[in-house]
């Protein structure tokens, strides 16, 4: 039997009612096909033009509340079925004729893409990177080395789930990455912007290109010539610019279902509960167009869905996929994501954000006679059991006088996410996203984060 382009060709009901053949909950088979090209400059020359398509199938099982999966690039229809009827072995009972829709829905996403990455050639996508490269070594002799990366893909996915689920969505990524090392006699300095989303080259207008170069030089340059921040608790403004990573931080992967279920978050047992500042409202939302973690259906077949988790510091809910929602009783919420076919889904965040105040984000800066203002946040992990976490500062400043005063580098800032949650007593009226791969029991998937200028007041935070 020959090889089909998804799911559409095949006799999905067949293969699900095999899978399901001693019984099961839920049956699902999920194709993806992914097409990509990546560009690589490094040290002025062009390092790496790779492109390629990878394509396979998932099989997945769900029986008492254990997930059984395989995958396979051998999507004919006879492999399927062997694979199927092997998993099928793992289930103890009678056996459930697979009921699905007879042909996959198309799934429309948030975004409307204007400019397929595909209609512009290799070419111009190497002179983009080469022009990025150029304008970050302008703007000082002392960056030393320029890495630039310009990444795009066209993700196909397919889900056929018994039960009622078949529906196909095509998603498209784009980005664009720089990074900077600034160096003179006293040491190294780095400094990092990245650009994209779920949609075409149209992320690239207005100039986008040439600012992500000045920005990230201008940051490596400038952390070169600051000066170290004495360690202490201080009060802290972060600015809509910093993006989200707090939030992402502090909360987010505490409120994913599985960790709260297995008890491995500090969040598990406060449902209705006060986890925060009442000025502070959290959403998870897939449905925003062009940001990085959104979608119109996840990686299971639901629906993409803005979840409301903290209402005026009041938690009101988790992010599940299908299992965990099974196992609590309640409906998915559109987090079910994966890597890849290889990889089971499981929950986690699209676009997390803390939502916009009434602040003029300018009072918040004036009203701070002395802290830390941070501008750009680095990485971050968080430990989630006790909510506790850390994040660089990639460019921070002091704040003197509620004004913005010197540059200072090598904070990193400590803390605990529902004290650090409750602490916050400024919400700004502006909003700033950010963009990154989330790791998670190995893992990765593209999200988005956003914070508004926030102000948090001590005792609460650690800079050194």
């Amino acid at each position: 039997m020959t090889e089909t382009a998804g799911l559409s060709g095949l006799p999905v009901s067949g293969i699900l009612s095999a899978l399901l053949s001693r019984g099961g909950e839920h049956g699902e088979l999920f194709f993806e096909e992914v097409r990509s090209l990546t560009v690589l400059m490094e040290d002025g020359r062009i390092e790496r033009v790779v492109s390629g398509t990878d394509a396979g199938i998932g099989v997945r099982l769900l029986f008492r509340g254990k997930t059984y999966y395989a995958y396979t690039n051998d999507r004919t229809a006879n492999a399927l079925l062997a694979l199927s009827n092997d998993l099928s072995r793992y289930a103890e009972g009678d056996g459930v004729p697979a009921a699905l829709p007879a042909a996959a829905r198309e799934v429309p996403g948030p975004t409307v893409v204007r400019i397929p990455p595909s209609g512009r050639g290799i070419g111009e996508k190497v002179a983009l990177v080469r022009t990025v490269d150029r304008i970050a070594r302008g703007i000082s002799p002392e960056v030393r080395q320029v890495r630039v990366t310009s990444g795009e893909s066209l993700r196909t996915i397919e889900v056929a789930a018994h039960p009622g689920v078949f529906a196909r969505e095509a998603q498209t990524y784009g980005v664009l990455a720089v990074q900077c090392v600034a160096g003179d006699d006293s040491g190294l300095t780095m400094g990092y912007e990245s650009a994209g989303g779920t949609e075409g080259l149209e992320f690239l207008e207005g100039g986008v290109p040439e600012e992500l170069a000045r920005k990230a030089a201008g940051r490596a340059v400038r952390a070169l010539h600051a000066a170290k921040l004495p360690g202490g608790r201080m009060p802290v403004v972060l600015s809509c610019e910093a993006g989200g990573t707090m939030v992402h931080e502090a909360i987010g992967h505490g409120l994913e279902a599985d960790l709260a279920r297995r008890g491995m978050s500090i969040y598990k047992d406060k449902l209705g509960e006060r986890v925060g500042s009442p000025i502070v409202s959290i959403v998870d939302d897939a449905t925003l167009p062009e940001k990085r973690g959104s979608f119109g259906m996840d990686d299971e077949g639901t629906p993409g869905e803005r979840t409301v988790l903290v209402d005026r510091g009041i938690l009101r809910g988790f992010l599940h996929d299908r299992l965990s929602a099974m196992k609590d009783g309640v409906a998915p919420t559109g987090n079910g994501r994966r890597e890849s076919y290889r990889h089971k889904p499981i929950p986690r965040m699209t676009n997390t954000l803390i939502l916009p105040g009434s602040t003029p984000p300018e009072t918040i800066l004036s009203g701070t006679d002395r802290g830390l203002l941070v501008v750009k946040m680095g990485g971050g992990q968080v430990n989630t059991v006790t909510g506790d976490f850390m994040f660089e500062v990639a460019e921070g400043y002091r704040i003197e006088g509620g004004k913005r005063g010197e540059p200072v580098r090598g904070a990193t800032i400590t803390g605990n996410g529902p004290e650090v949650l409750s602490m916050i007593d400024r919400v700004g009226s502006d909003l700033g996203f950010g963009i990154g791969t989330c790791g998670k029991d190995g893992q990765g998937v593209p999200v988005g984060d956003a914070q508004p200028t926030l102000s948090i007041g001590p005792p609460f935070i650690t800079v050194g």
